[in-house]
């Protein structure tokens, strides 16, 4: 996961103010609901130290319009009286509201509440062409269709069983359709970027529009016999197999970044020291955070600038800032690697095997003096 949309976040100075809420459930889209989460929210950041302007910008951001519809939660990010990022989450807290105050935005949970979701283009798919529509966190949306040749479509009767250049001519006419819409899905894959691709309609149909598609994109294809063009699809059970290819692909990723960070060895760096090092060097390539993970809420020293993060306090000194703050060991790596341009991932112990120790890995740019893992 690419981190340069946190990147305004980390171009002013904090404290920071930073809440997560579950906007999931239809009452709480109500006004009187949006009023109750801002208060309890401005008031757990008064009790934490916020100042009154910034705790009165999270409240009108909080109390002004809902997110999108079918949101499952809300991340809100304020510092010097401003919101500086409002994005909505695809997944709820596990808490209805989590607020924190600190020198830096509490932005750990983000990459697992809003990011794990892929972007799935679907095609509905029949004899003519195809129905193309992209689903992502914020919602769906119709991708344009490919039409092609409306005839012939259909096999010849009994009486014309005979007429063997008809029945190539309709056997012609599905190919030359499959072919275009493959080629669609190629063209609206890459404007998407999307991650998955399900291919719905008729088996005879969806099969020979996945045979089409190029090779590159073989492994983000998925078929469903639900959902089709025709009348009386059933929505919900292609709702269904475009949830699980979505969770799938996250499985999938998640695993083939372990496997890369395991084969590594020596550009490969995990628990907190290690990673620090690797911050203050702009080391880090890639970076792994297992929210279940020990050292992920560990207690590290931070500057105002990216690289300035020590494990001591007293370490901080030698990195040119005399007065530095207490930051969680995650979010001060996440600021480091979005500051240089390194992706994040997200891993489950109970999803993917082994984990970074602690909760905690890196792949390198280049390795330490020292060795890799510690």
């Amino acid at each position: 996961m690419r981190l340069s949309f946190l990147s305004t976040l980390y171009e002013r100075p904090g404290p920071w103010a930073s809440v997560h809420l579950d906007t999931g459930r239809t009452a709480e889209s109500t006004p009187a609901r949006r009023e109750l989460q801002a208060r309890e929210a401005c008031g757990a950041l008064r009790r934490q130290g916020a100042d009154e302007a910034t705790g009165q910008a999270v409240y009108e951001a909080l109390t002004g319009e809902p997110g999108p519809a079918g949101g499952a939660g809300r991340a809100v990010f304020a510092a010097g009286g401003q919101v500086v990022l409002d994005r909505p989450l695809a997944t709820a807290p596990p808490t209805a509201v989590d607020t924190r105050w600190s020198a830096l935005p509490r932005v750990a949970p983000l990459l697992d509440l809003a990011a794990q979701a892929p972007v799935c283009l679907v095609a509905y798919i029949d004899r003519i062409g195809a129905d193309l529509e992209v689903r992502t966190p914020l919602g769906r949306r119709s991708a344009g269709q490919a039409q092609g040749l409306d005839w012939p479509v259909h096999r010849a009767g009994r009486d014309e069983l005979s007429d063997s250049h008809f029945q190539r001519s309709v056997e012609n006419t599905w190919e030359h359709n499959a072919e275009e819409v493959a080629k669609a899905i190629v063209t609206c894959q890459e404007e998407a970027h999307a991650d998955v691709i399900v291919l719905a309609g008729d088996v005879r149909e969806r099969r020979s529009v996945h045979r089409r598609l190029p090779a590159g994109l073989q492994d983000r294809v998925v078929e469903s016999g639900h959902g089709g063009r025709a009348e009386g699809a059933s929505a919900k059970l292609l709702d269904e197999d475009v949830k699980r290819a979505a969770e799938e692909h996250v499985r999938r990723s998640a695993a083939a970044g372990l496997d890369r960070f395991r084969s590594a060895h020596e550009t490969a760096a995990e628990g907190v020291r290690p990673l620090v090092d690797a911050a203050r060097e702009h080391r880090i390539a890639e970076l792994f955070v297992c929210p279940e993970g020990g050292d992920t809420h560990r207690e590290v020293w931070v500057g105002p600038e990216p690289d300035q993060v020590a494990v001591r306090r007293s370490d901080a000194h030698y990195l040119g800032e005399m007065h530095p703050s207490s930051a969680r060991a995650d979010d001060a790596l996440l600021r480091s690697a979005a500051m240089t341009g390194a992706p994040a991932q997200v891993v489950h112990i109970d999803g993917v095997g082994s984990v970074p120790a602690g909760g905690l890995g890196a792949l390198l740019r280049w390795p330490s003096h020292d060795g890799g893992h510690q």
